[in-house]
């Protein structure tokens, strides 16, 4: 991936393009926002406290998030979310360190050897607490998932705002970045395939057929993209 290469995403309230950290900015001010939370006002829910969330890869910031969610969801519903939207491949161990408090989901799953290989981390915490009690309005924090293969995420609470959350909503996607427009490096058409066997080339689907090997992982939207068994969302 190109450290020059920038992403756009398009804003779901007024179809805009813009950058992961302008479309902060924007969020805060969009007219076709405003009136959505007008309307808001009069639906029926809980009134609560809404966070205004900014999720981007640590090391690929390429693949960004803007989301909202209430105060009263927890780190785990938070930490489901990020696998299903962007992580889910094997059933990894996962961590929010948050003010230097590690807040951790062990799956029992491939990675409960770790602890008997490299020793038991600092006692963590569980992921059954809520938002509210532990971020704040600029508070920036991380993610990891999978503790071999890591992918890093970088999040931040942009802001906070009083809106009516009814039971049945889910985290909300305010944006996300489109697919960034990665080229086979063979030919220069569209990327559709990694080559994790070989130098993690980015290659079309005629180029990668040309090539008598395994180890190709689809180019998927993700910060995981092309580690472990990754291959794209769940939902």
């Amino acid at each position: 991936m190109s450290e020059r290469q920038t992403s756009r995403g398009m804003c779901v309230f007024c179809k805009q393009l813009y950058t992961g950290s302008g479309m902060g900015r924007h969020l805060q001010s969009c007219p076709a926002r405003q009136a959505a939370i007008a309307a808001e006002q009069k639906a029926r829910g809980t009134s609560t406290t809404l966070f205004h969330l900014y999720v981007k890869g640590t090391y690929a910031p390429l693949f960004w998030m803007h989301l909202e969610l209430p105060a009263t969801a927890t780190l785990w519903e938070l930490d489901r979310f990020l696998r299903d939207t962007w992580l889910e491949c094997c059933g990894h161990l996962s961590a929010f360190t948050i003010e230097g408090t590690s807040y951790e989901l062990d799956t029992d799953g491939i990675d409960a050897m770790w602890p008997e290989f490299f020793g038991q981390r600092e006692r963590p915490r569980s992921m059954e607490v809520r938002l509210g009690s532990v971020l704040r309005p600029g508070l920036s924090f991380s993610h990891e998932y999978d503790f071999g293969s890591t992918t890093y995420l970088t999040l931040k609470v942009i802001a906070a705002r009083k809106g009516v959350w009814r039971k049945q909503d889910r985290i909300r996607i305010l944006a996300r970045n489109e697919l960034p427009d990665f080229r086979c490096q063979e030919c220069g058409r569209p990327a559709v395939w990694i080559d994790t066997f070989g130098d993690y080339d980015l290659l079309c689907e005629e180029c990668a057929g040309e090539r008598d090997e395994e180890g190709f992982l689809p180019v998927v939207n993700s910060p995981r993209m092309g580690v472990c068994g990754y291959t794209g969302e769940a939902y």
